[in-house]
């Protein structure tokens, strides 16, 4: 007996290279580690590619399959609509990525999230604000004894994010897929 398997290769716009193809089937089926998280699985690849539109519609397509809230997918989805020049629709993902004001206190992710913004609305003023108030935020507790996964001890640059808000600074003006990761 056969068995005919179907795999269903998609891509965000039908002018899109076969580079920004993928398995839409298969890759809504992963979980959201594997998804979100596999530097050769899920969206990951598209990124890789400068799929960037595609990733954020495969992002969209799985956060919505699976009713998923996690800021973070919201956060990554909006970095791949950012990289593709659709700065609108990404600071309304930047938000929606917000964390609790109670739980991120000490954290400076919306510290990040506001330089960010900053950074795709043309507001170096806001930009450095954001900037300046999370170089200053003491590292928490919790970062003295940290492990990783095998238990050793682990070091996390403090404050977490700082680079890429000095790097929006250092290439001001130009695209965010460029100013991300603007050299020193």
């Amino acid at each position: 007996m056969f068995s005919i398997v179907l795999m269903v290769l998609a891509t965000a716009s039908p002018e899109a290279s076969p580079k920004c193809s993928y398995d839409l089937r298969s890759t809504l089926l992963l979980d959201e580690r594997a998804f979100d998280q596999d530097m050769n699985g899920g969206w990951r690849p598209l990124a890789a590619n400068e799929c960037y539109f595609e990733a954020a519609e495969l992002i969209q397509k799985w956060r919505e399959s699976h009713g998923a809230k996690d800021s973070t997918l919201y956060w990554h989805e909006g970095q791949m609509r950012a990289s593709a020049g659709q700065y609108s629709q990404a600071v309304s993902l930047f938000e929606a990525s917000r964390h609790p004001a109670d739980q991120d206190r000490k954290w400076g992710w919306n510290l990040y999230v506001d330089g960010s913004i900053a950074f795709l609305k043309g507001d170096i003023n806001a930009l450095r604000s954001a900037r300046d108030k999370l170089s200053v935020l003491p590292a928490p507790p919790e970062l003295e004894d940290l492990k990783d996964i095998n238990g050793n001890p682990s070091r996390v640059a403090w404050p977490m994010n700082l680079h890429v808000l000095d790097a929006f600074m250092r290439c001001w003006g130009q695209p965010y897929e460029v100013a991300y990761s603007c050299p020193k």
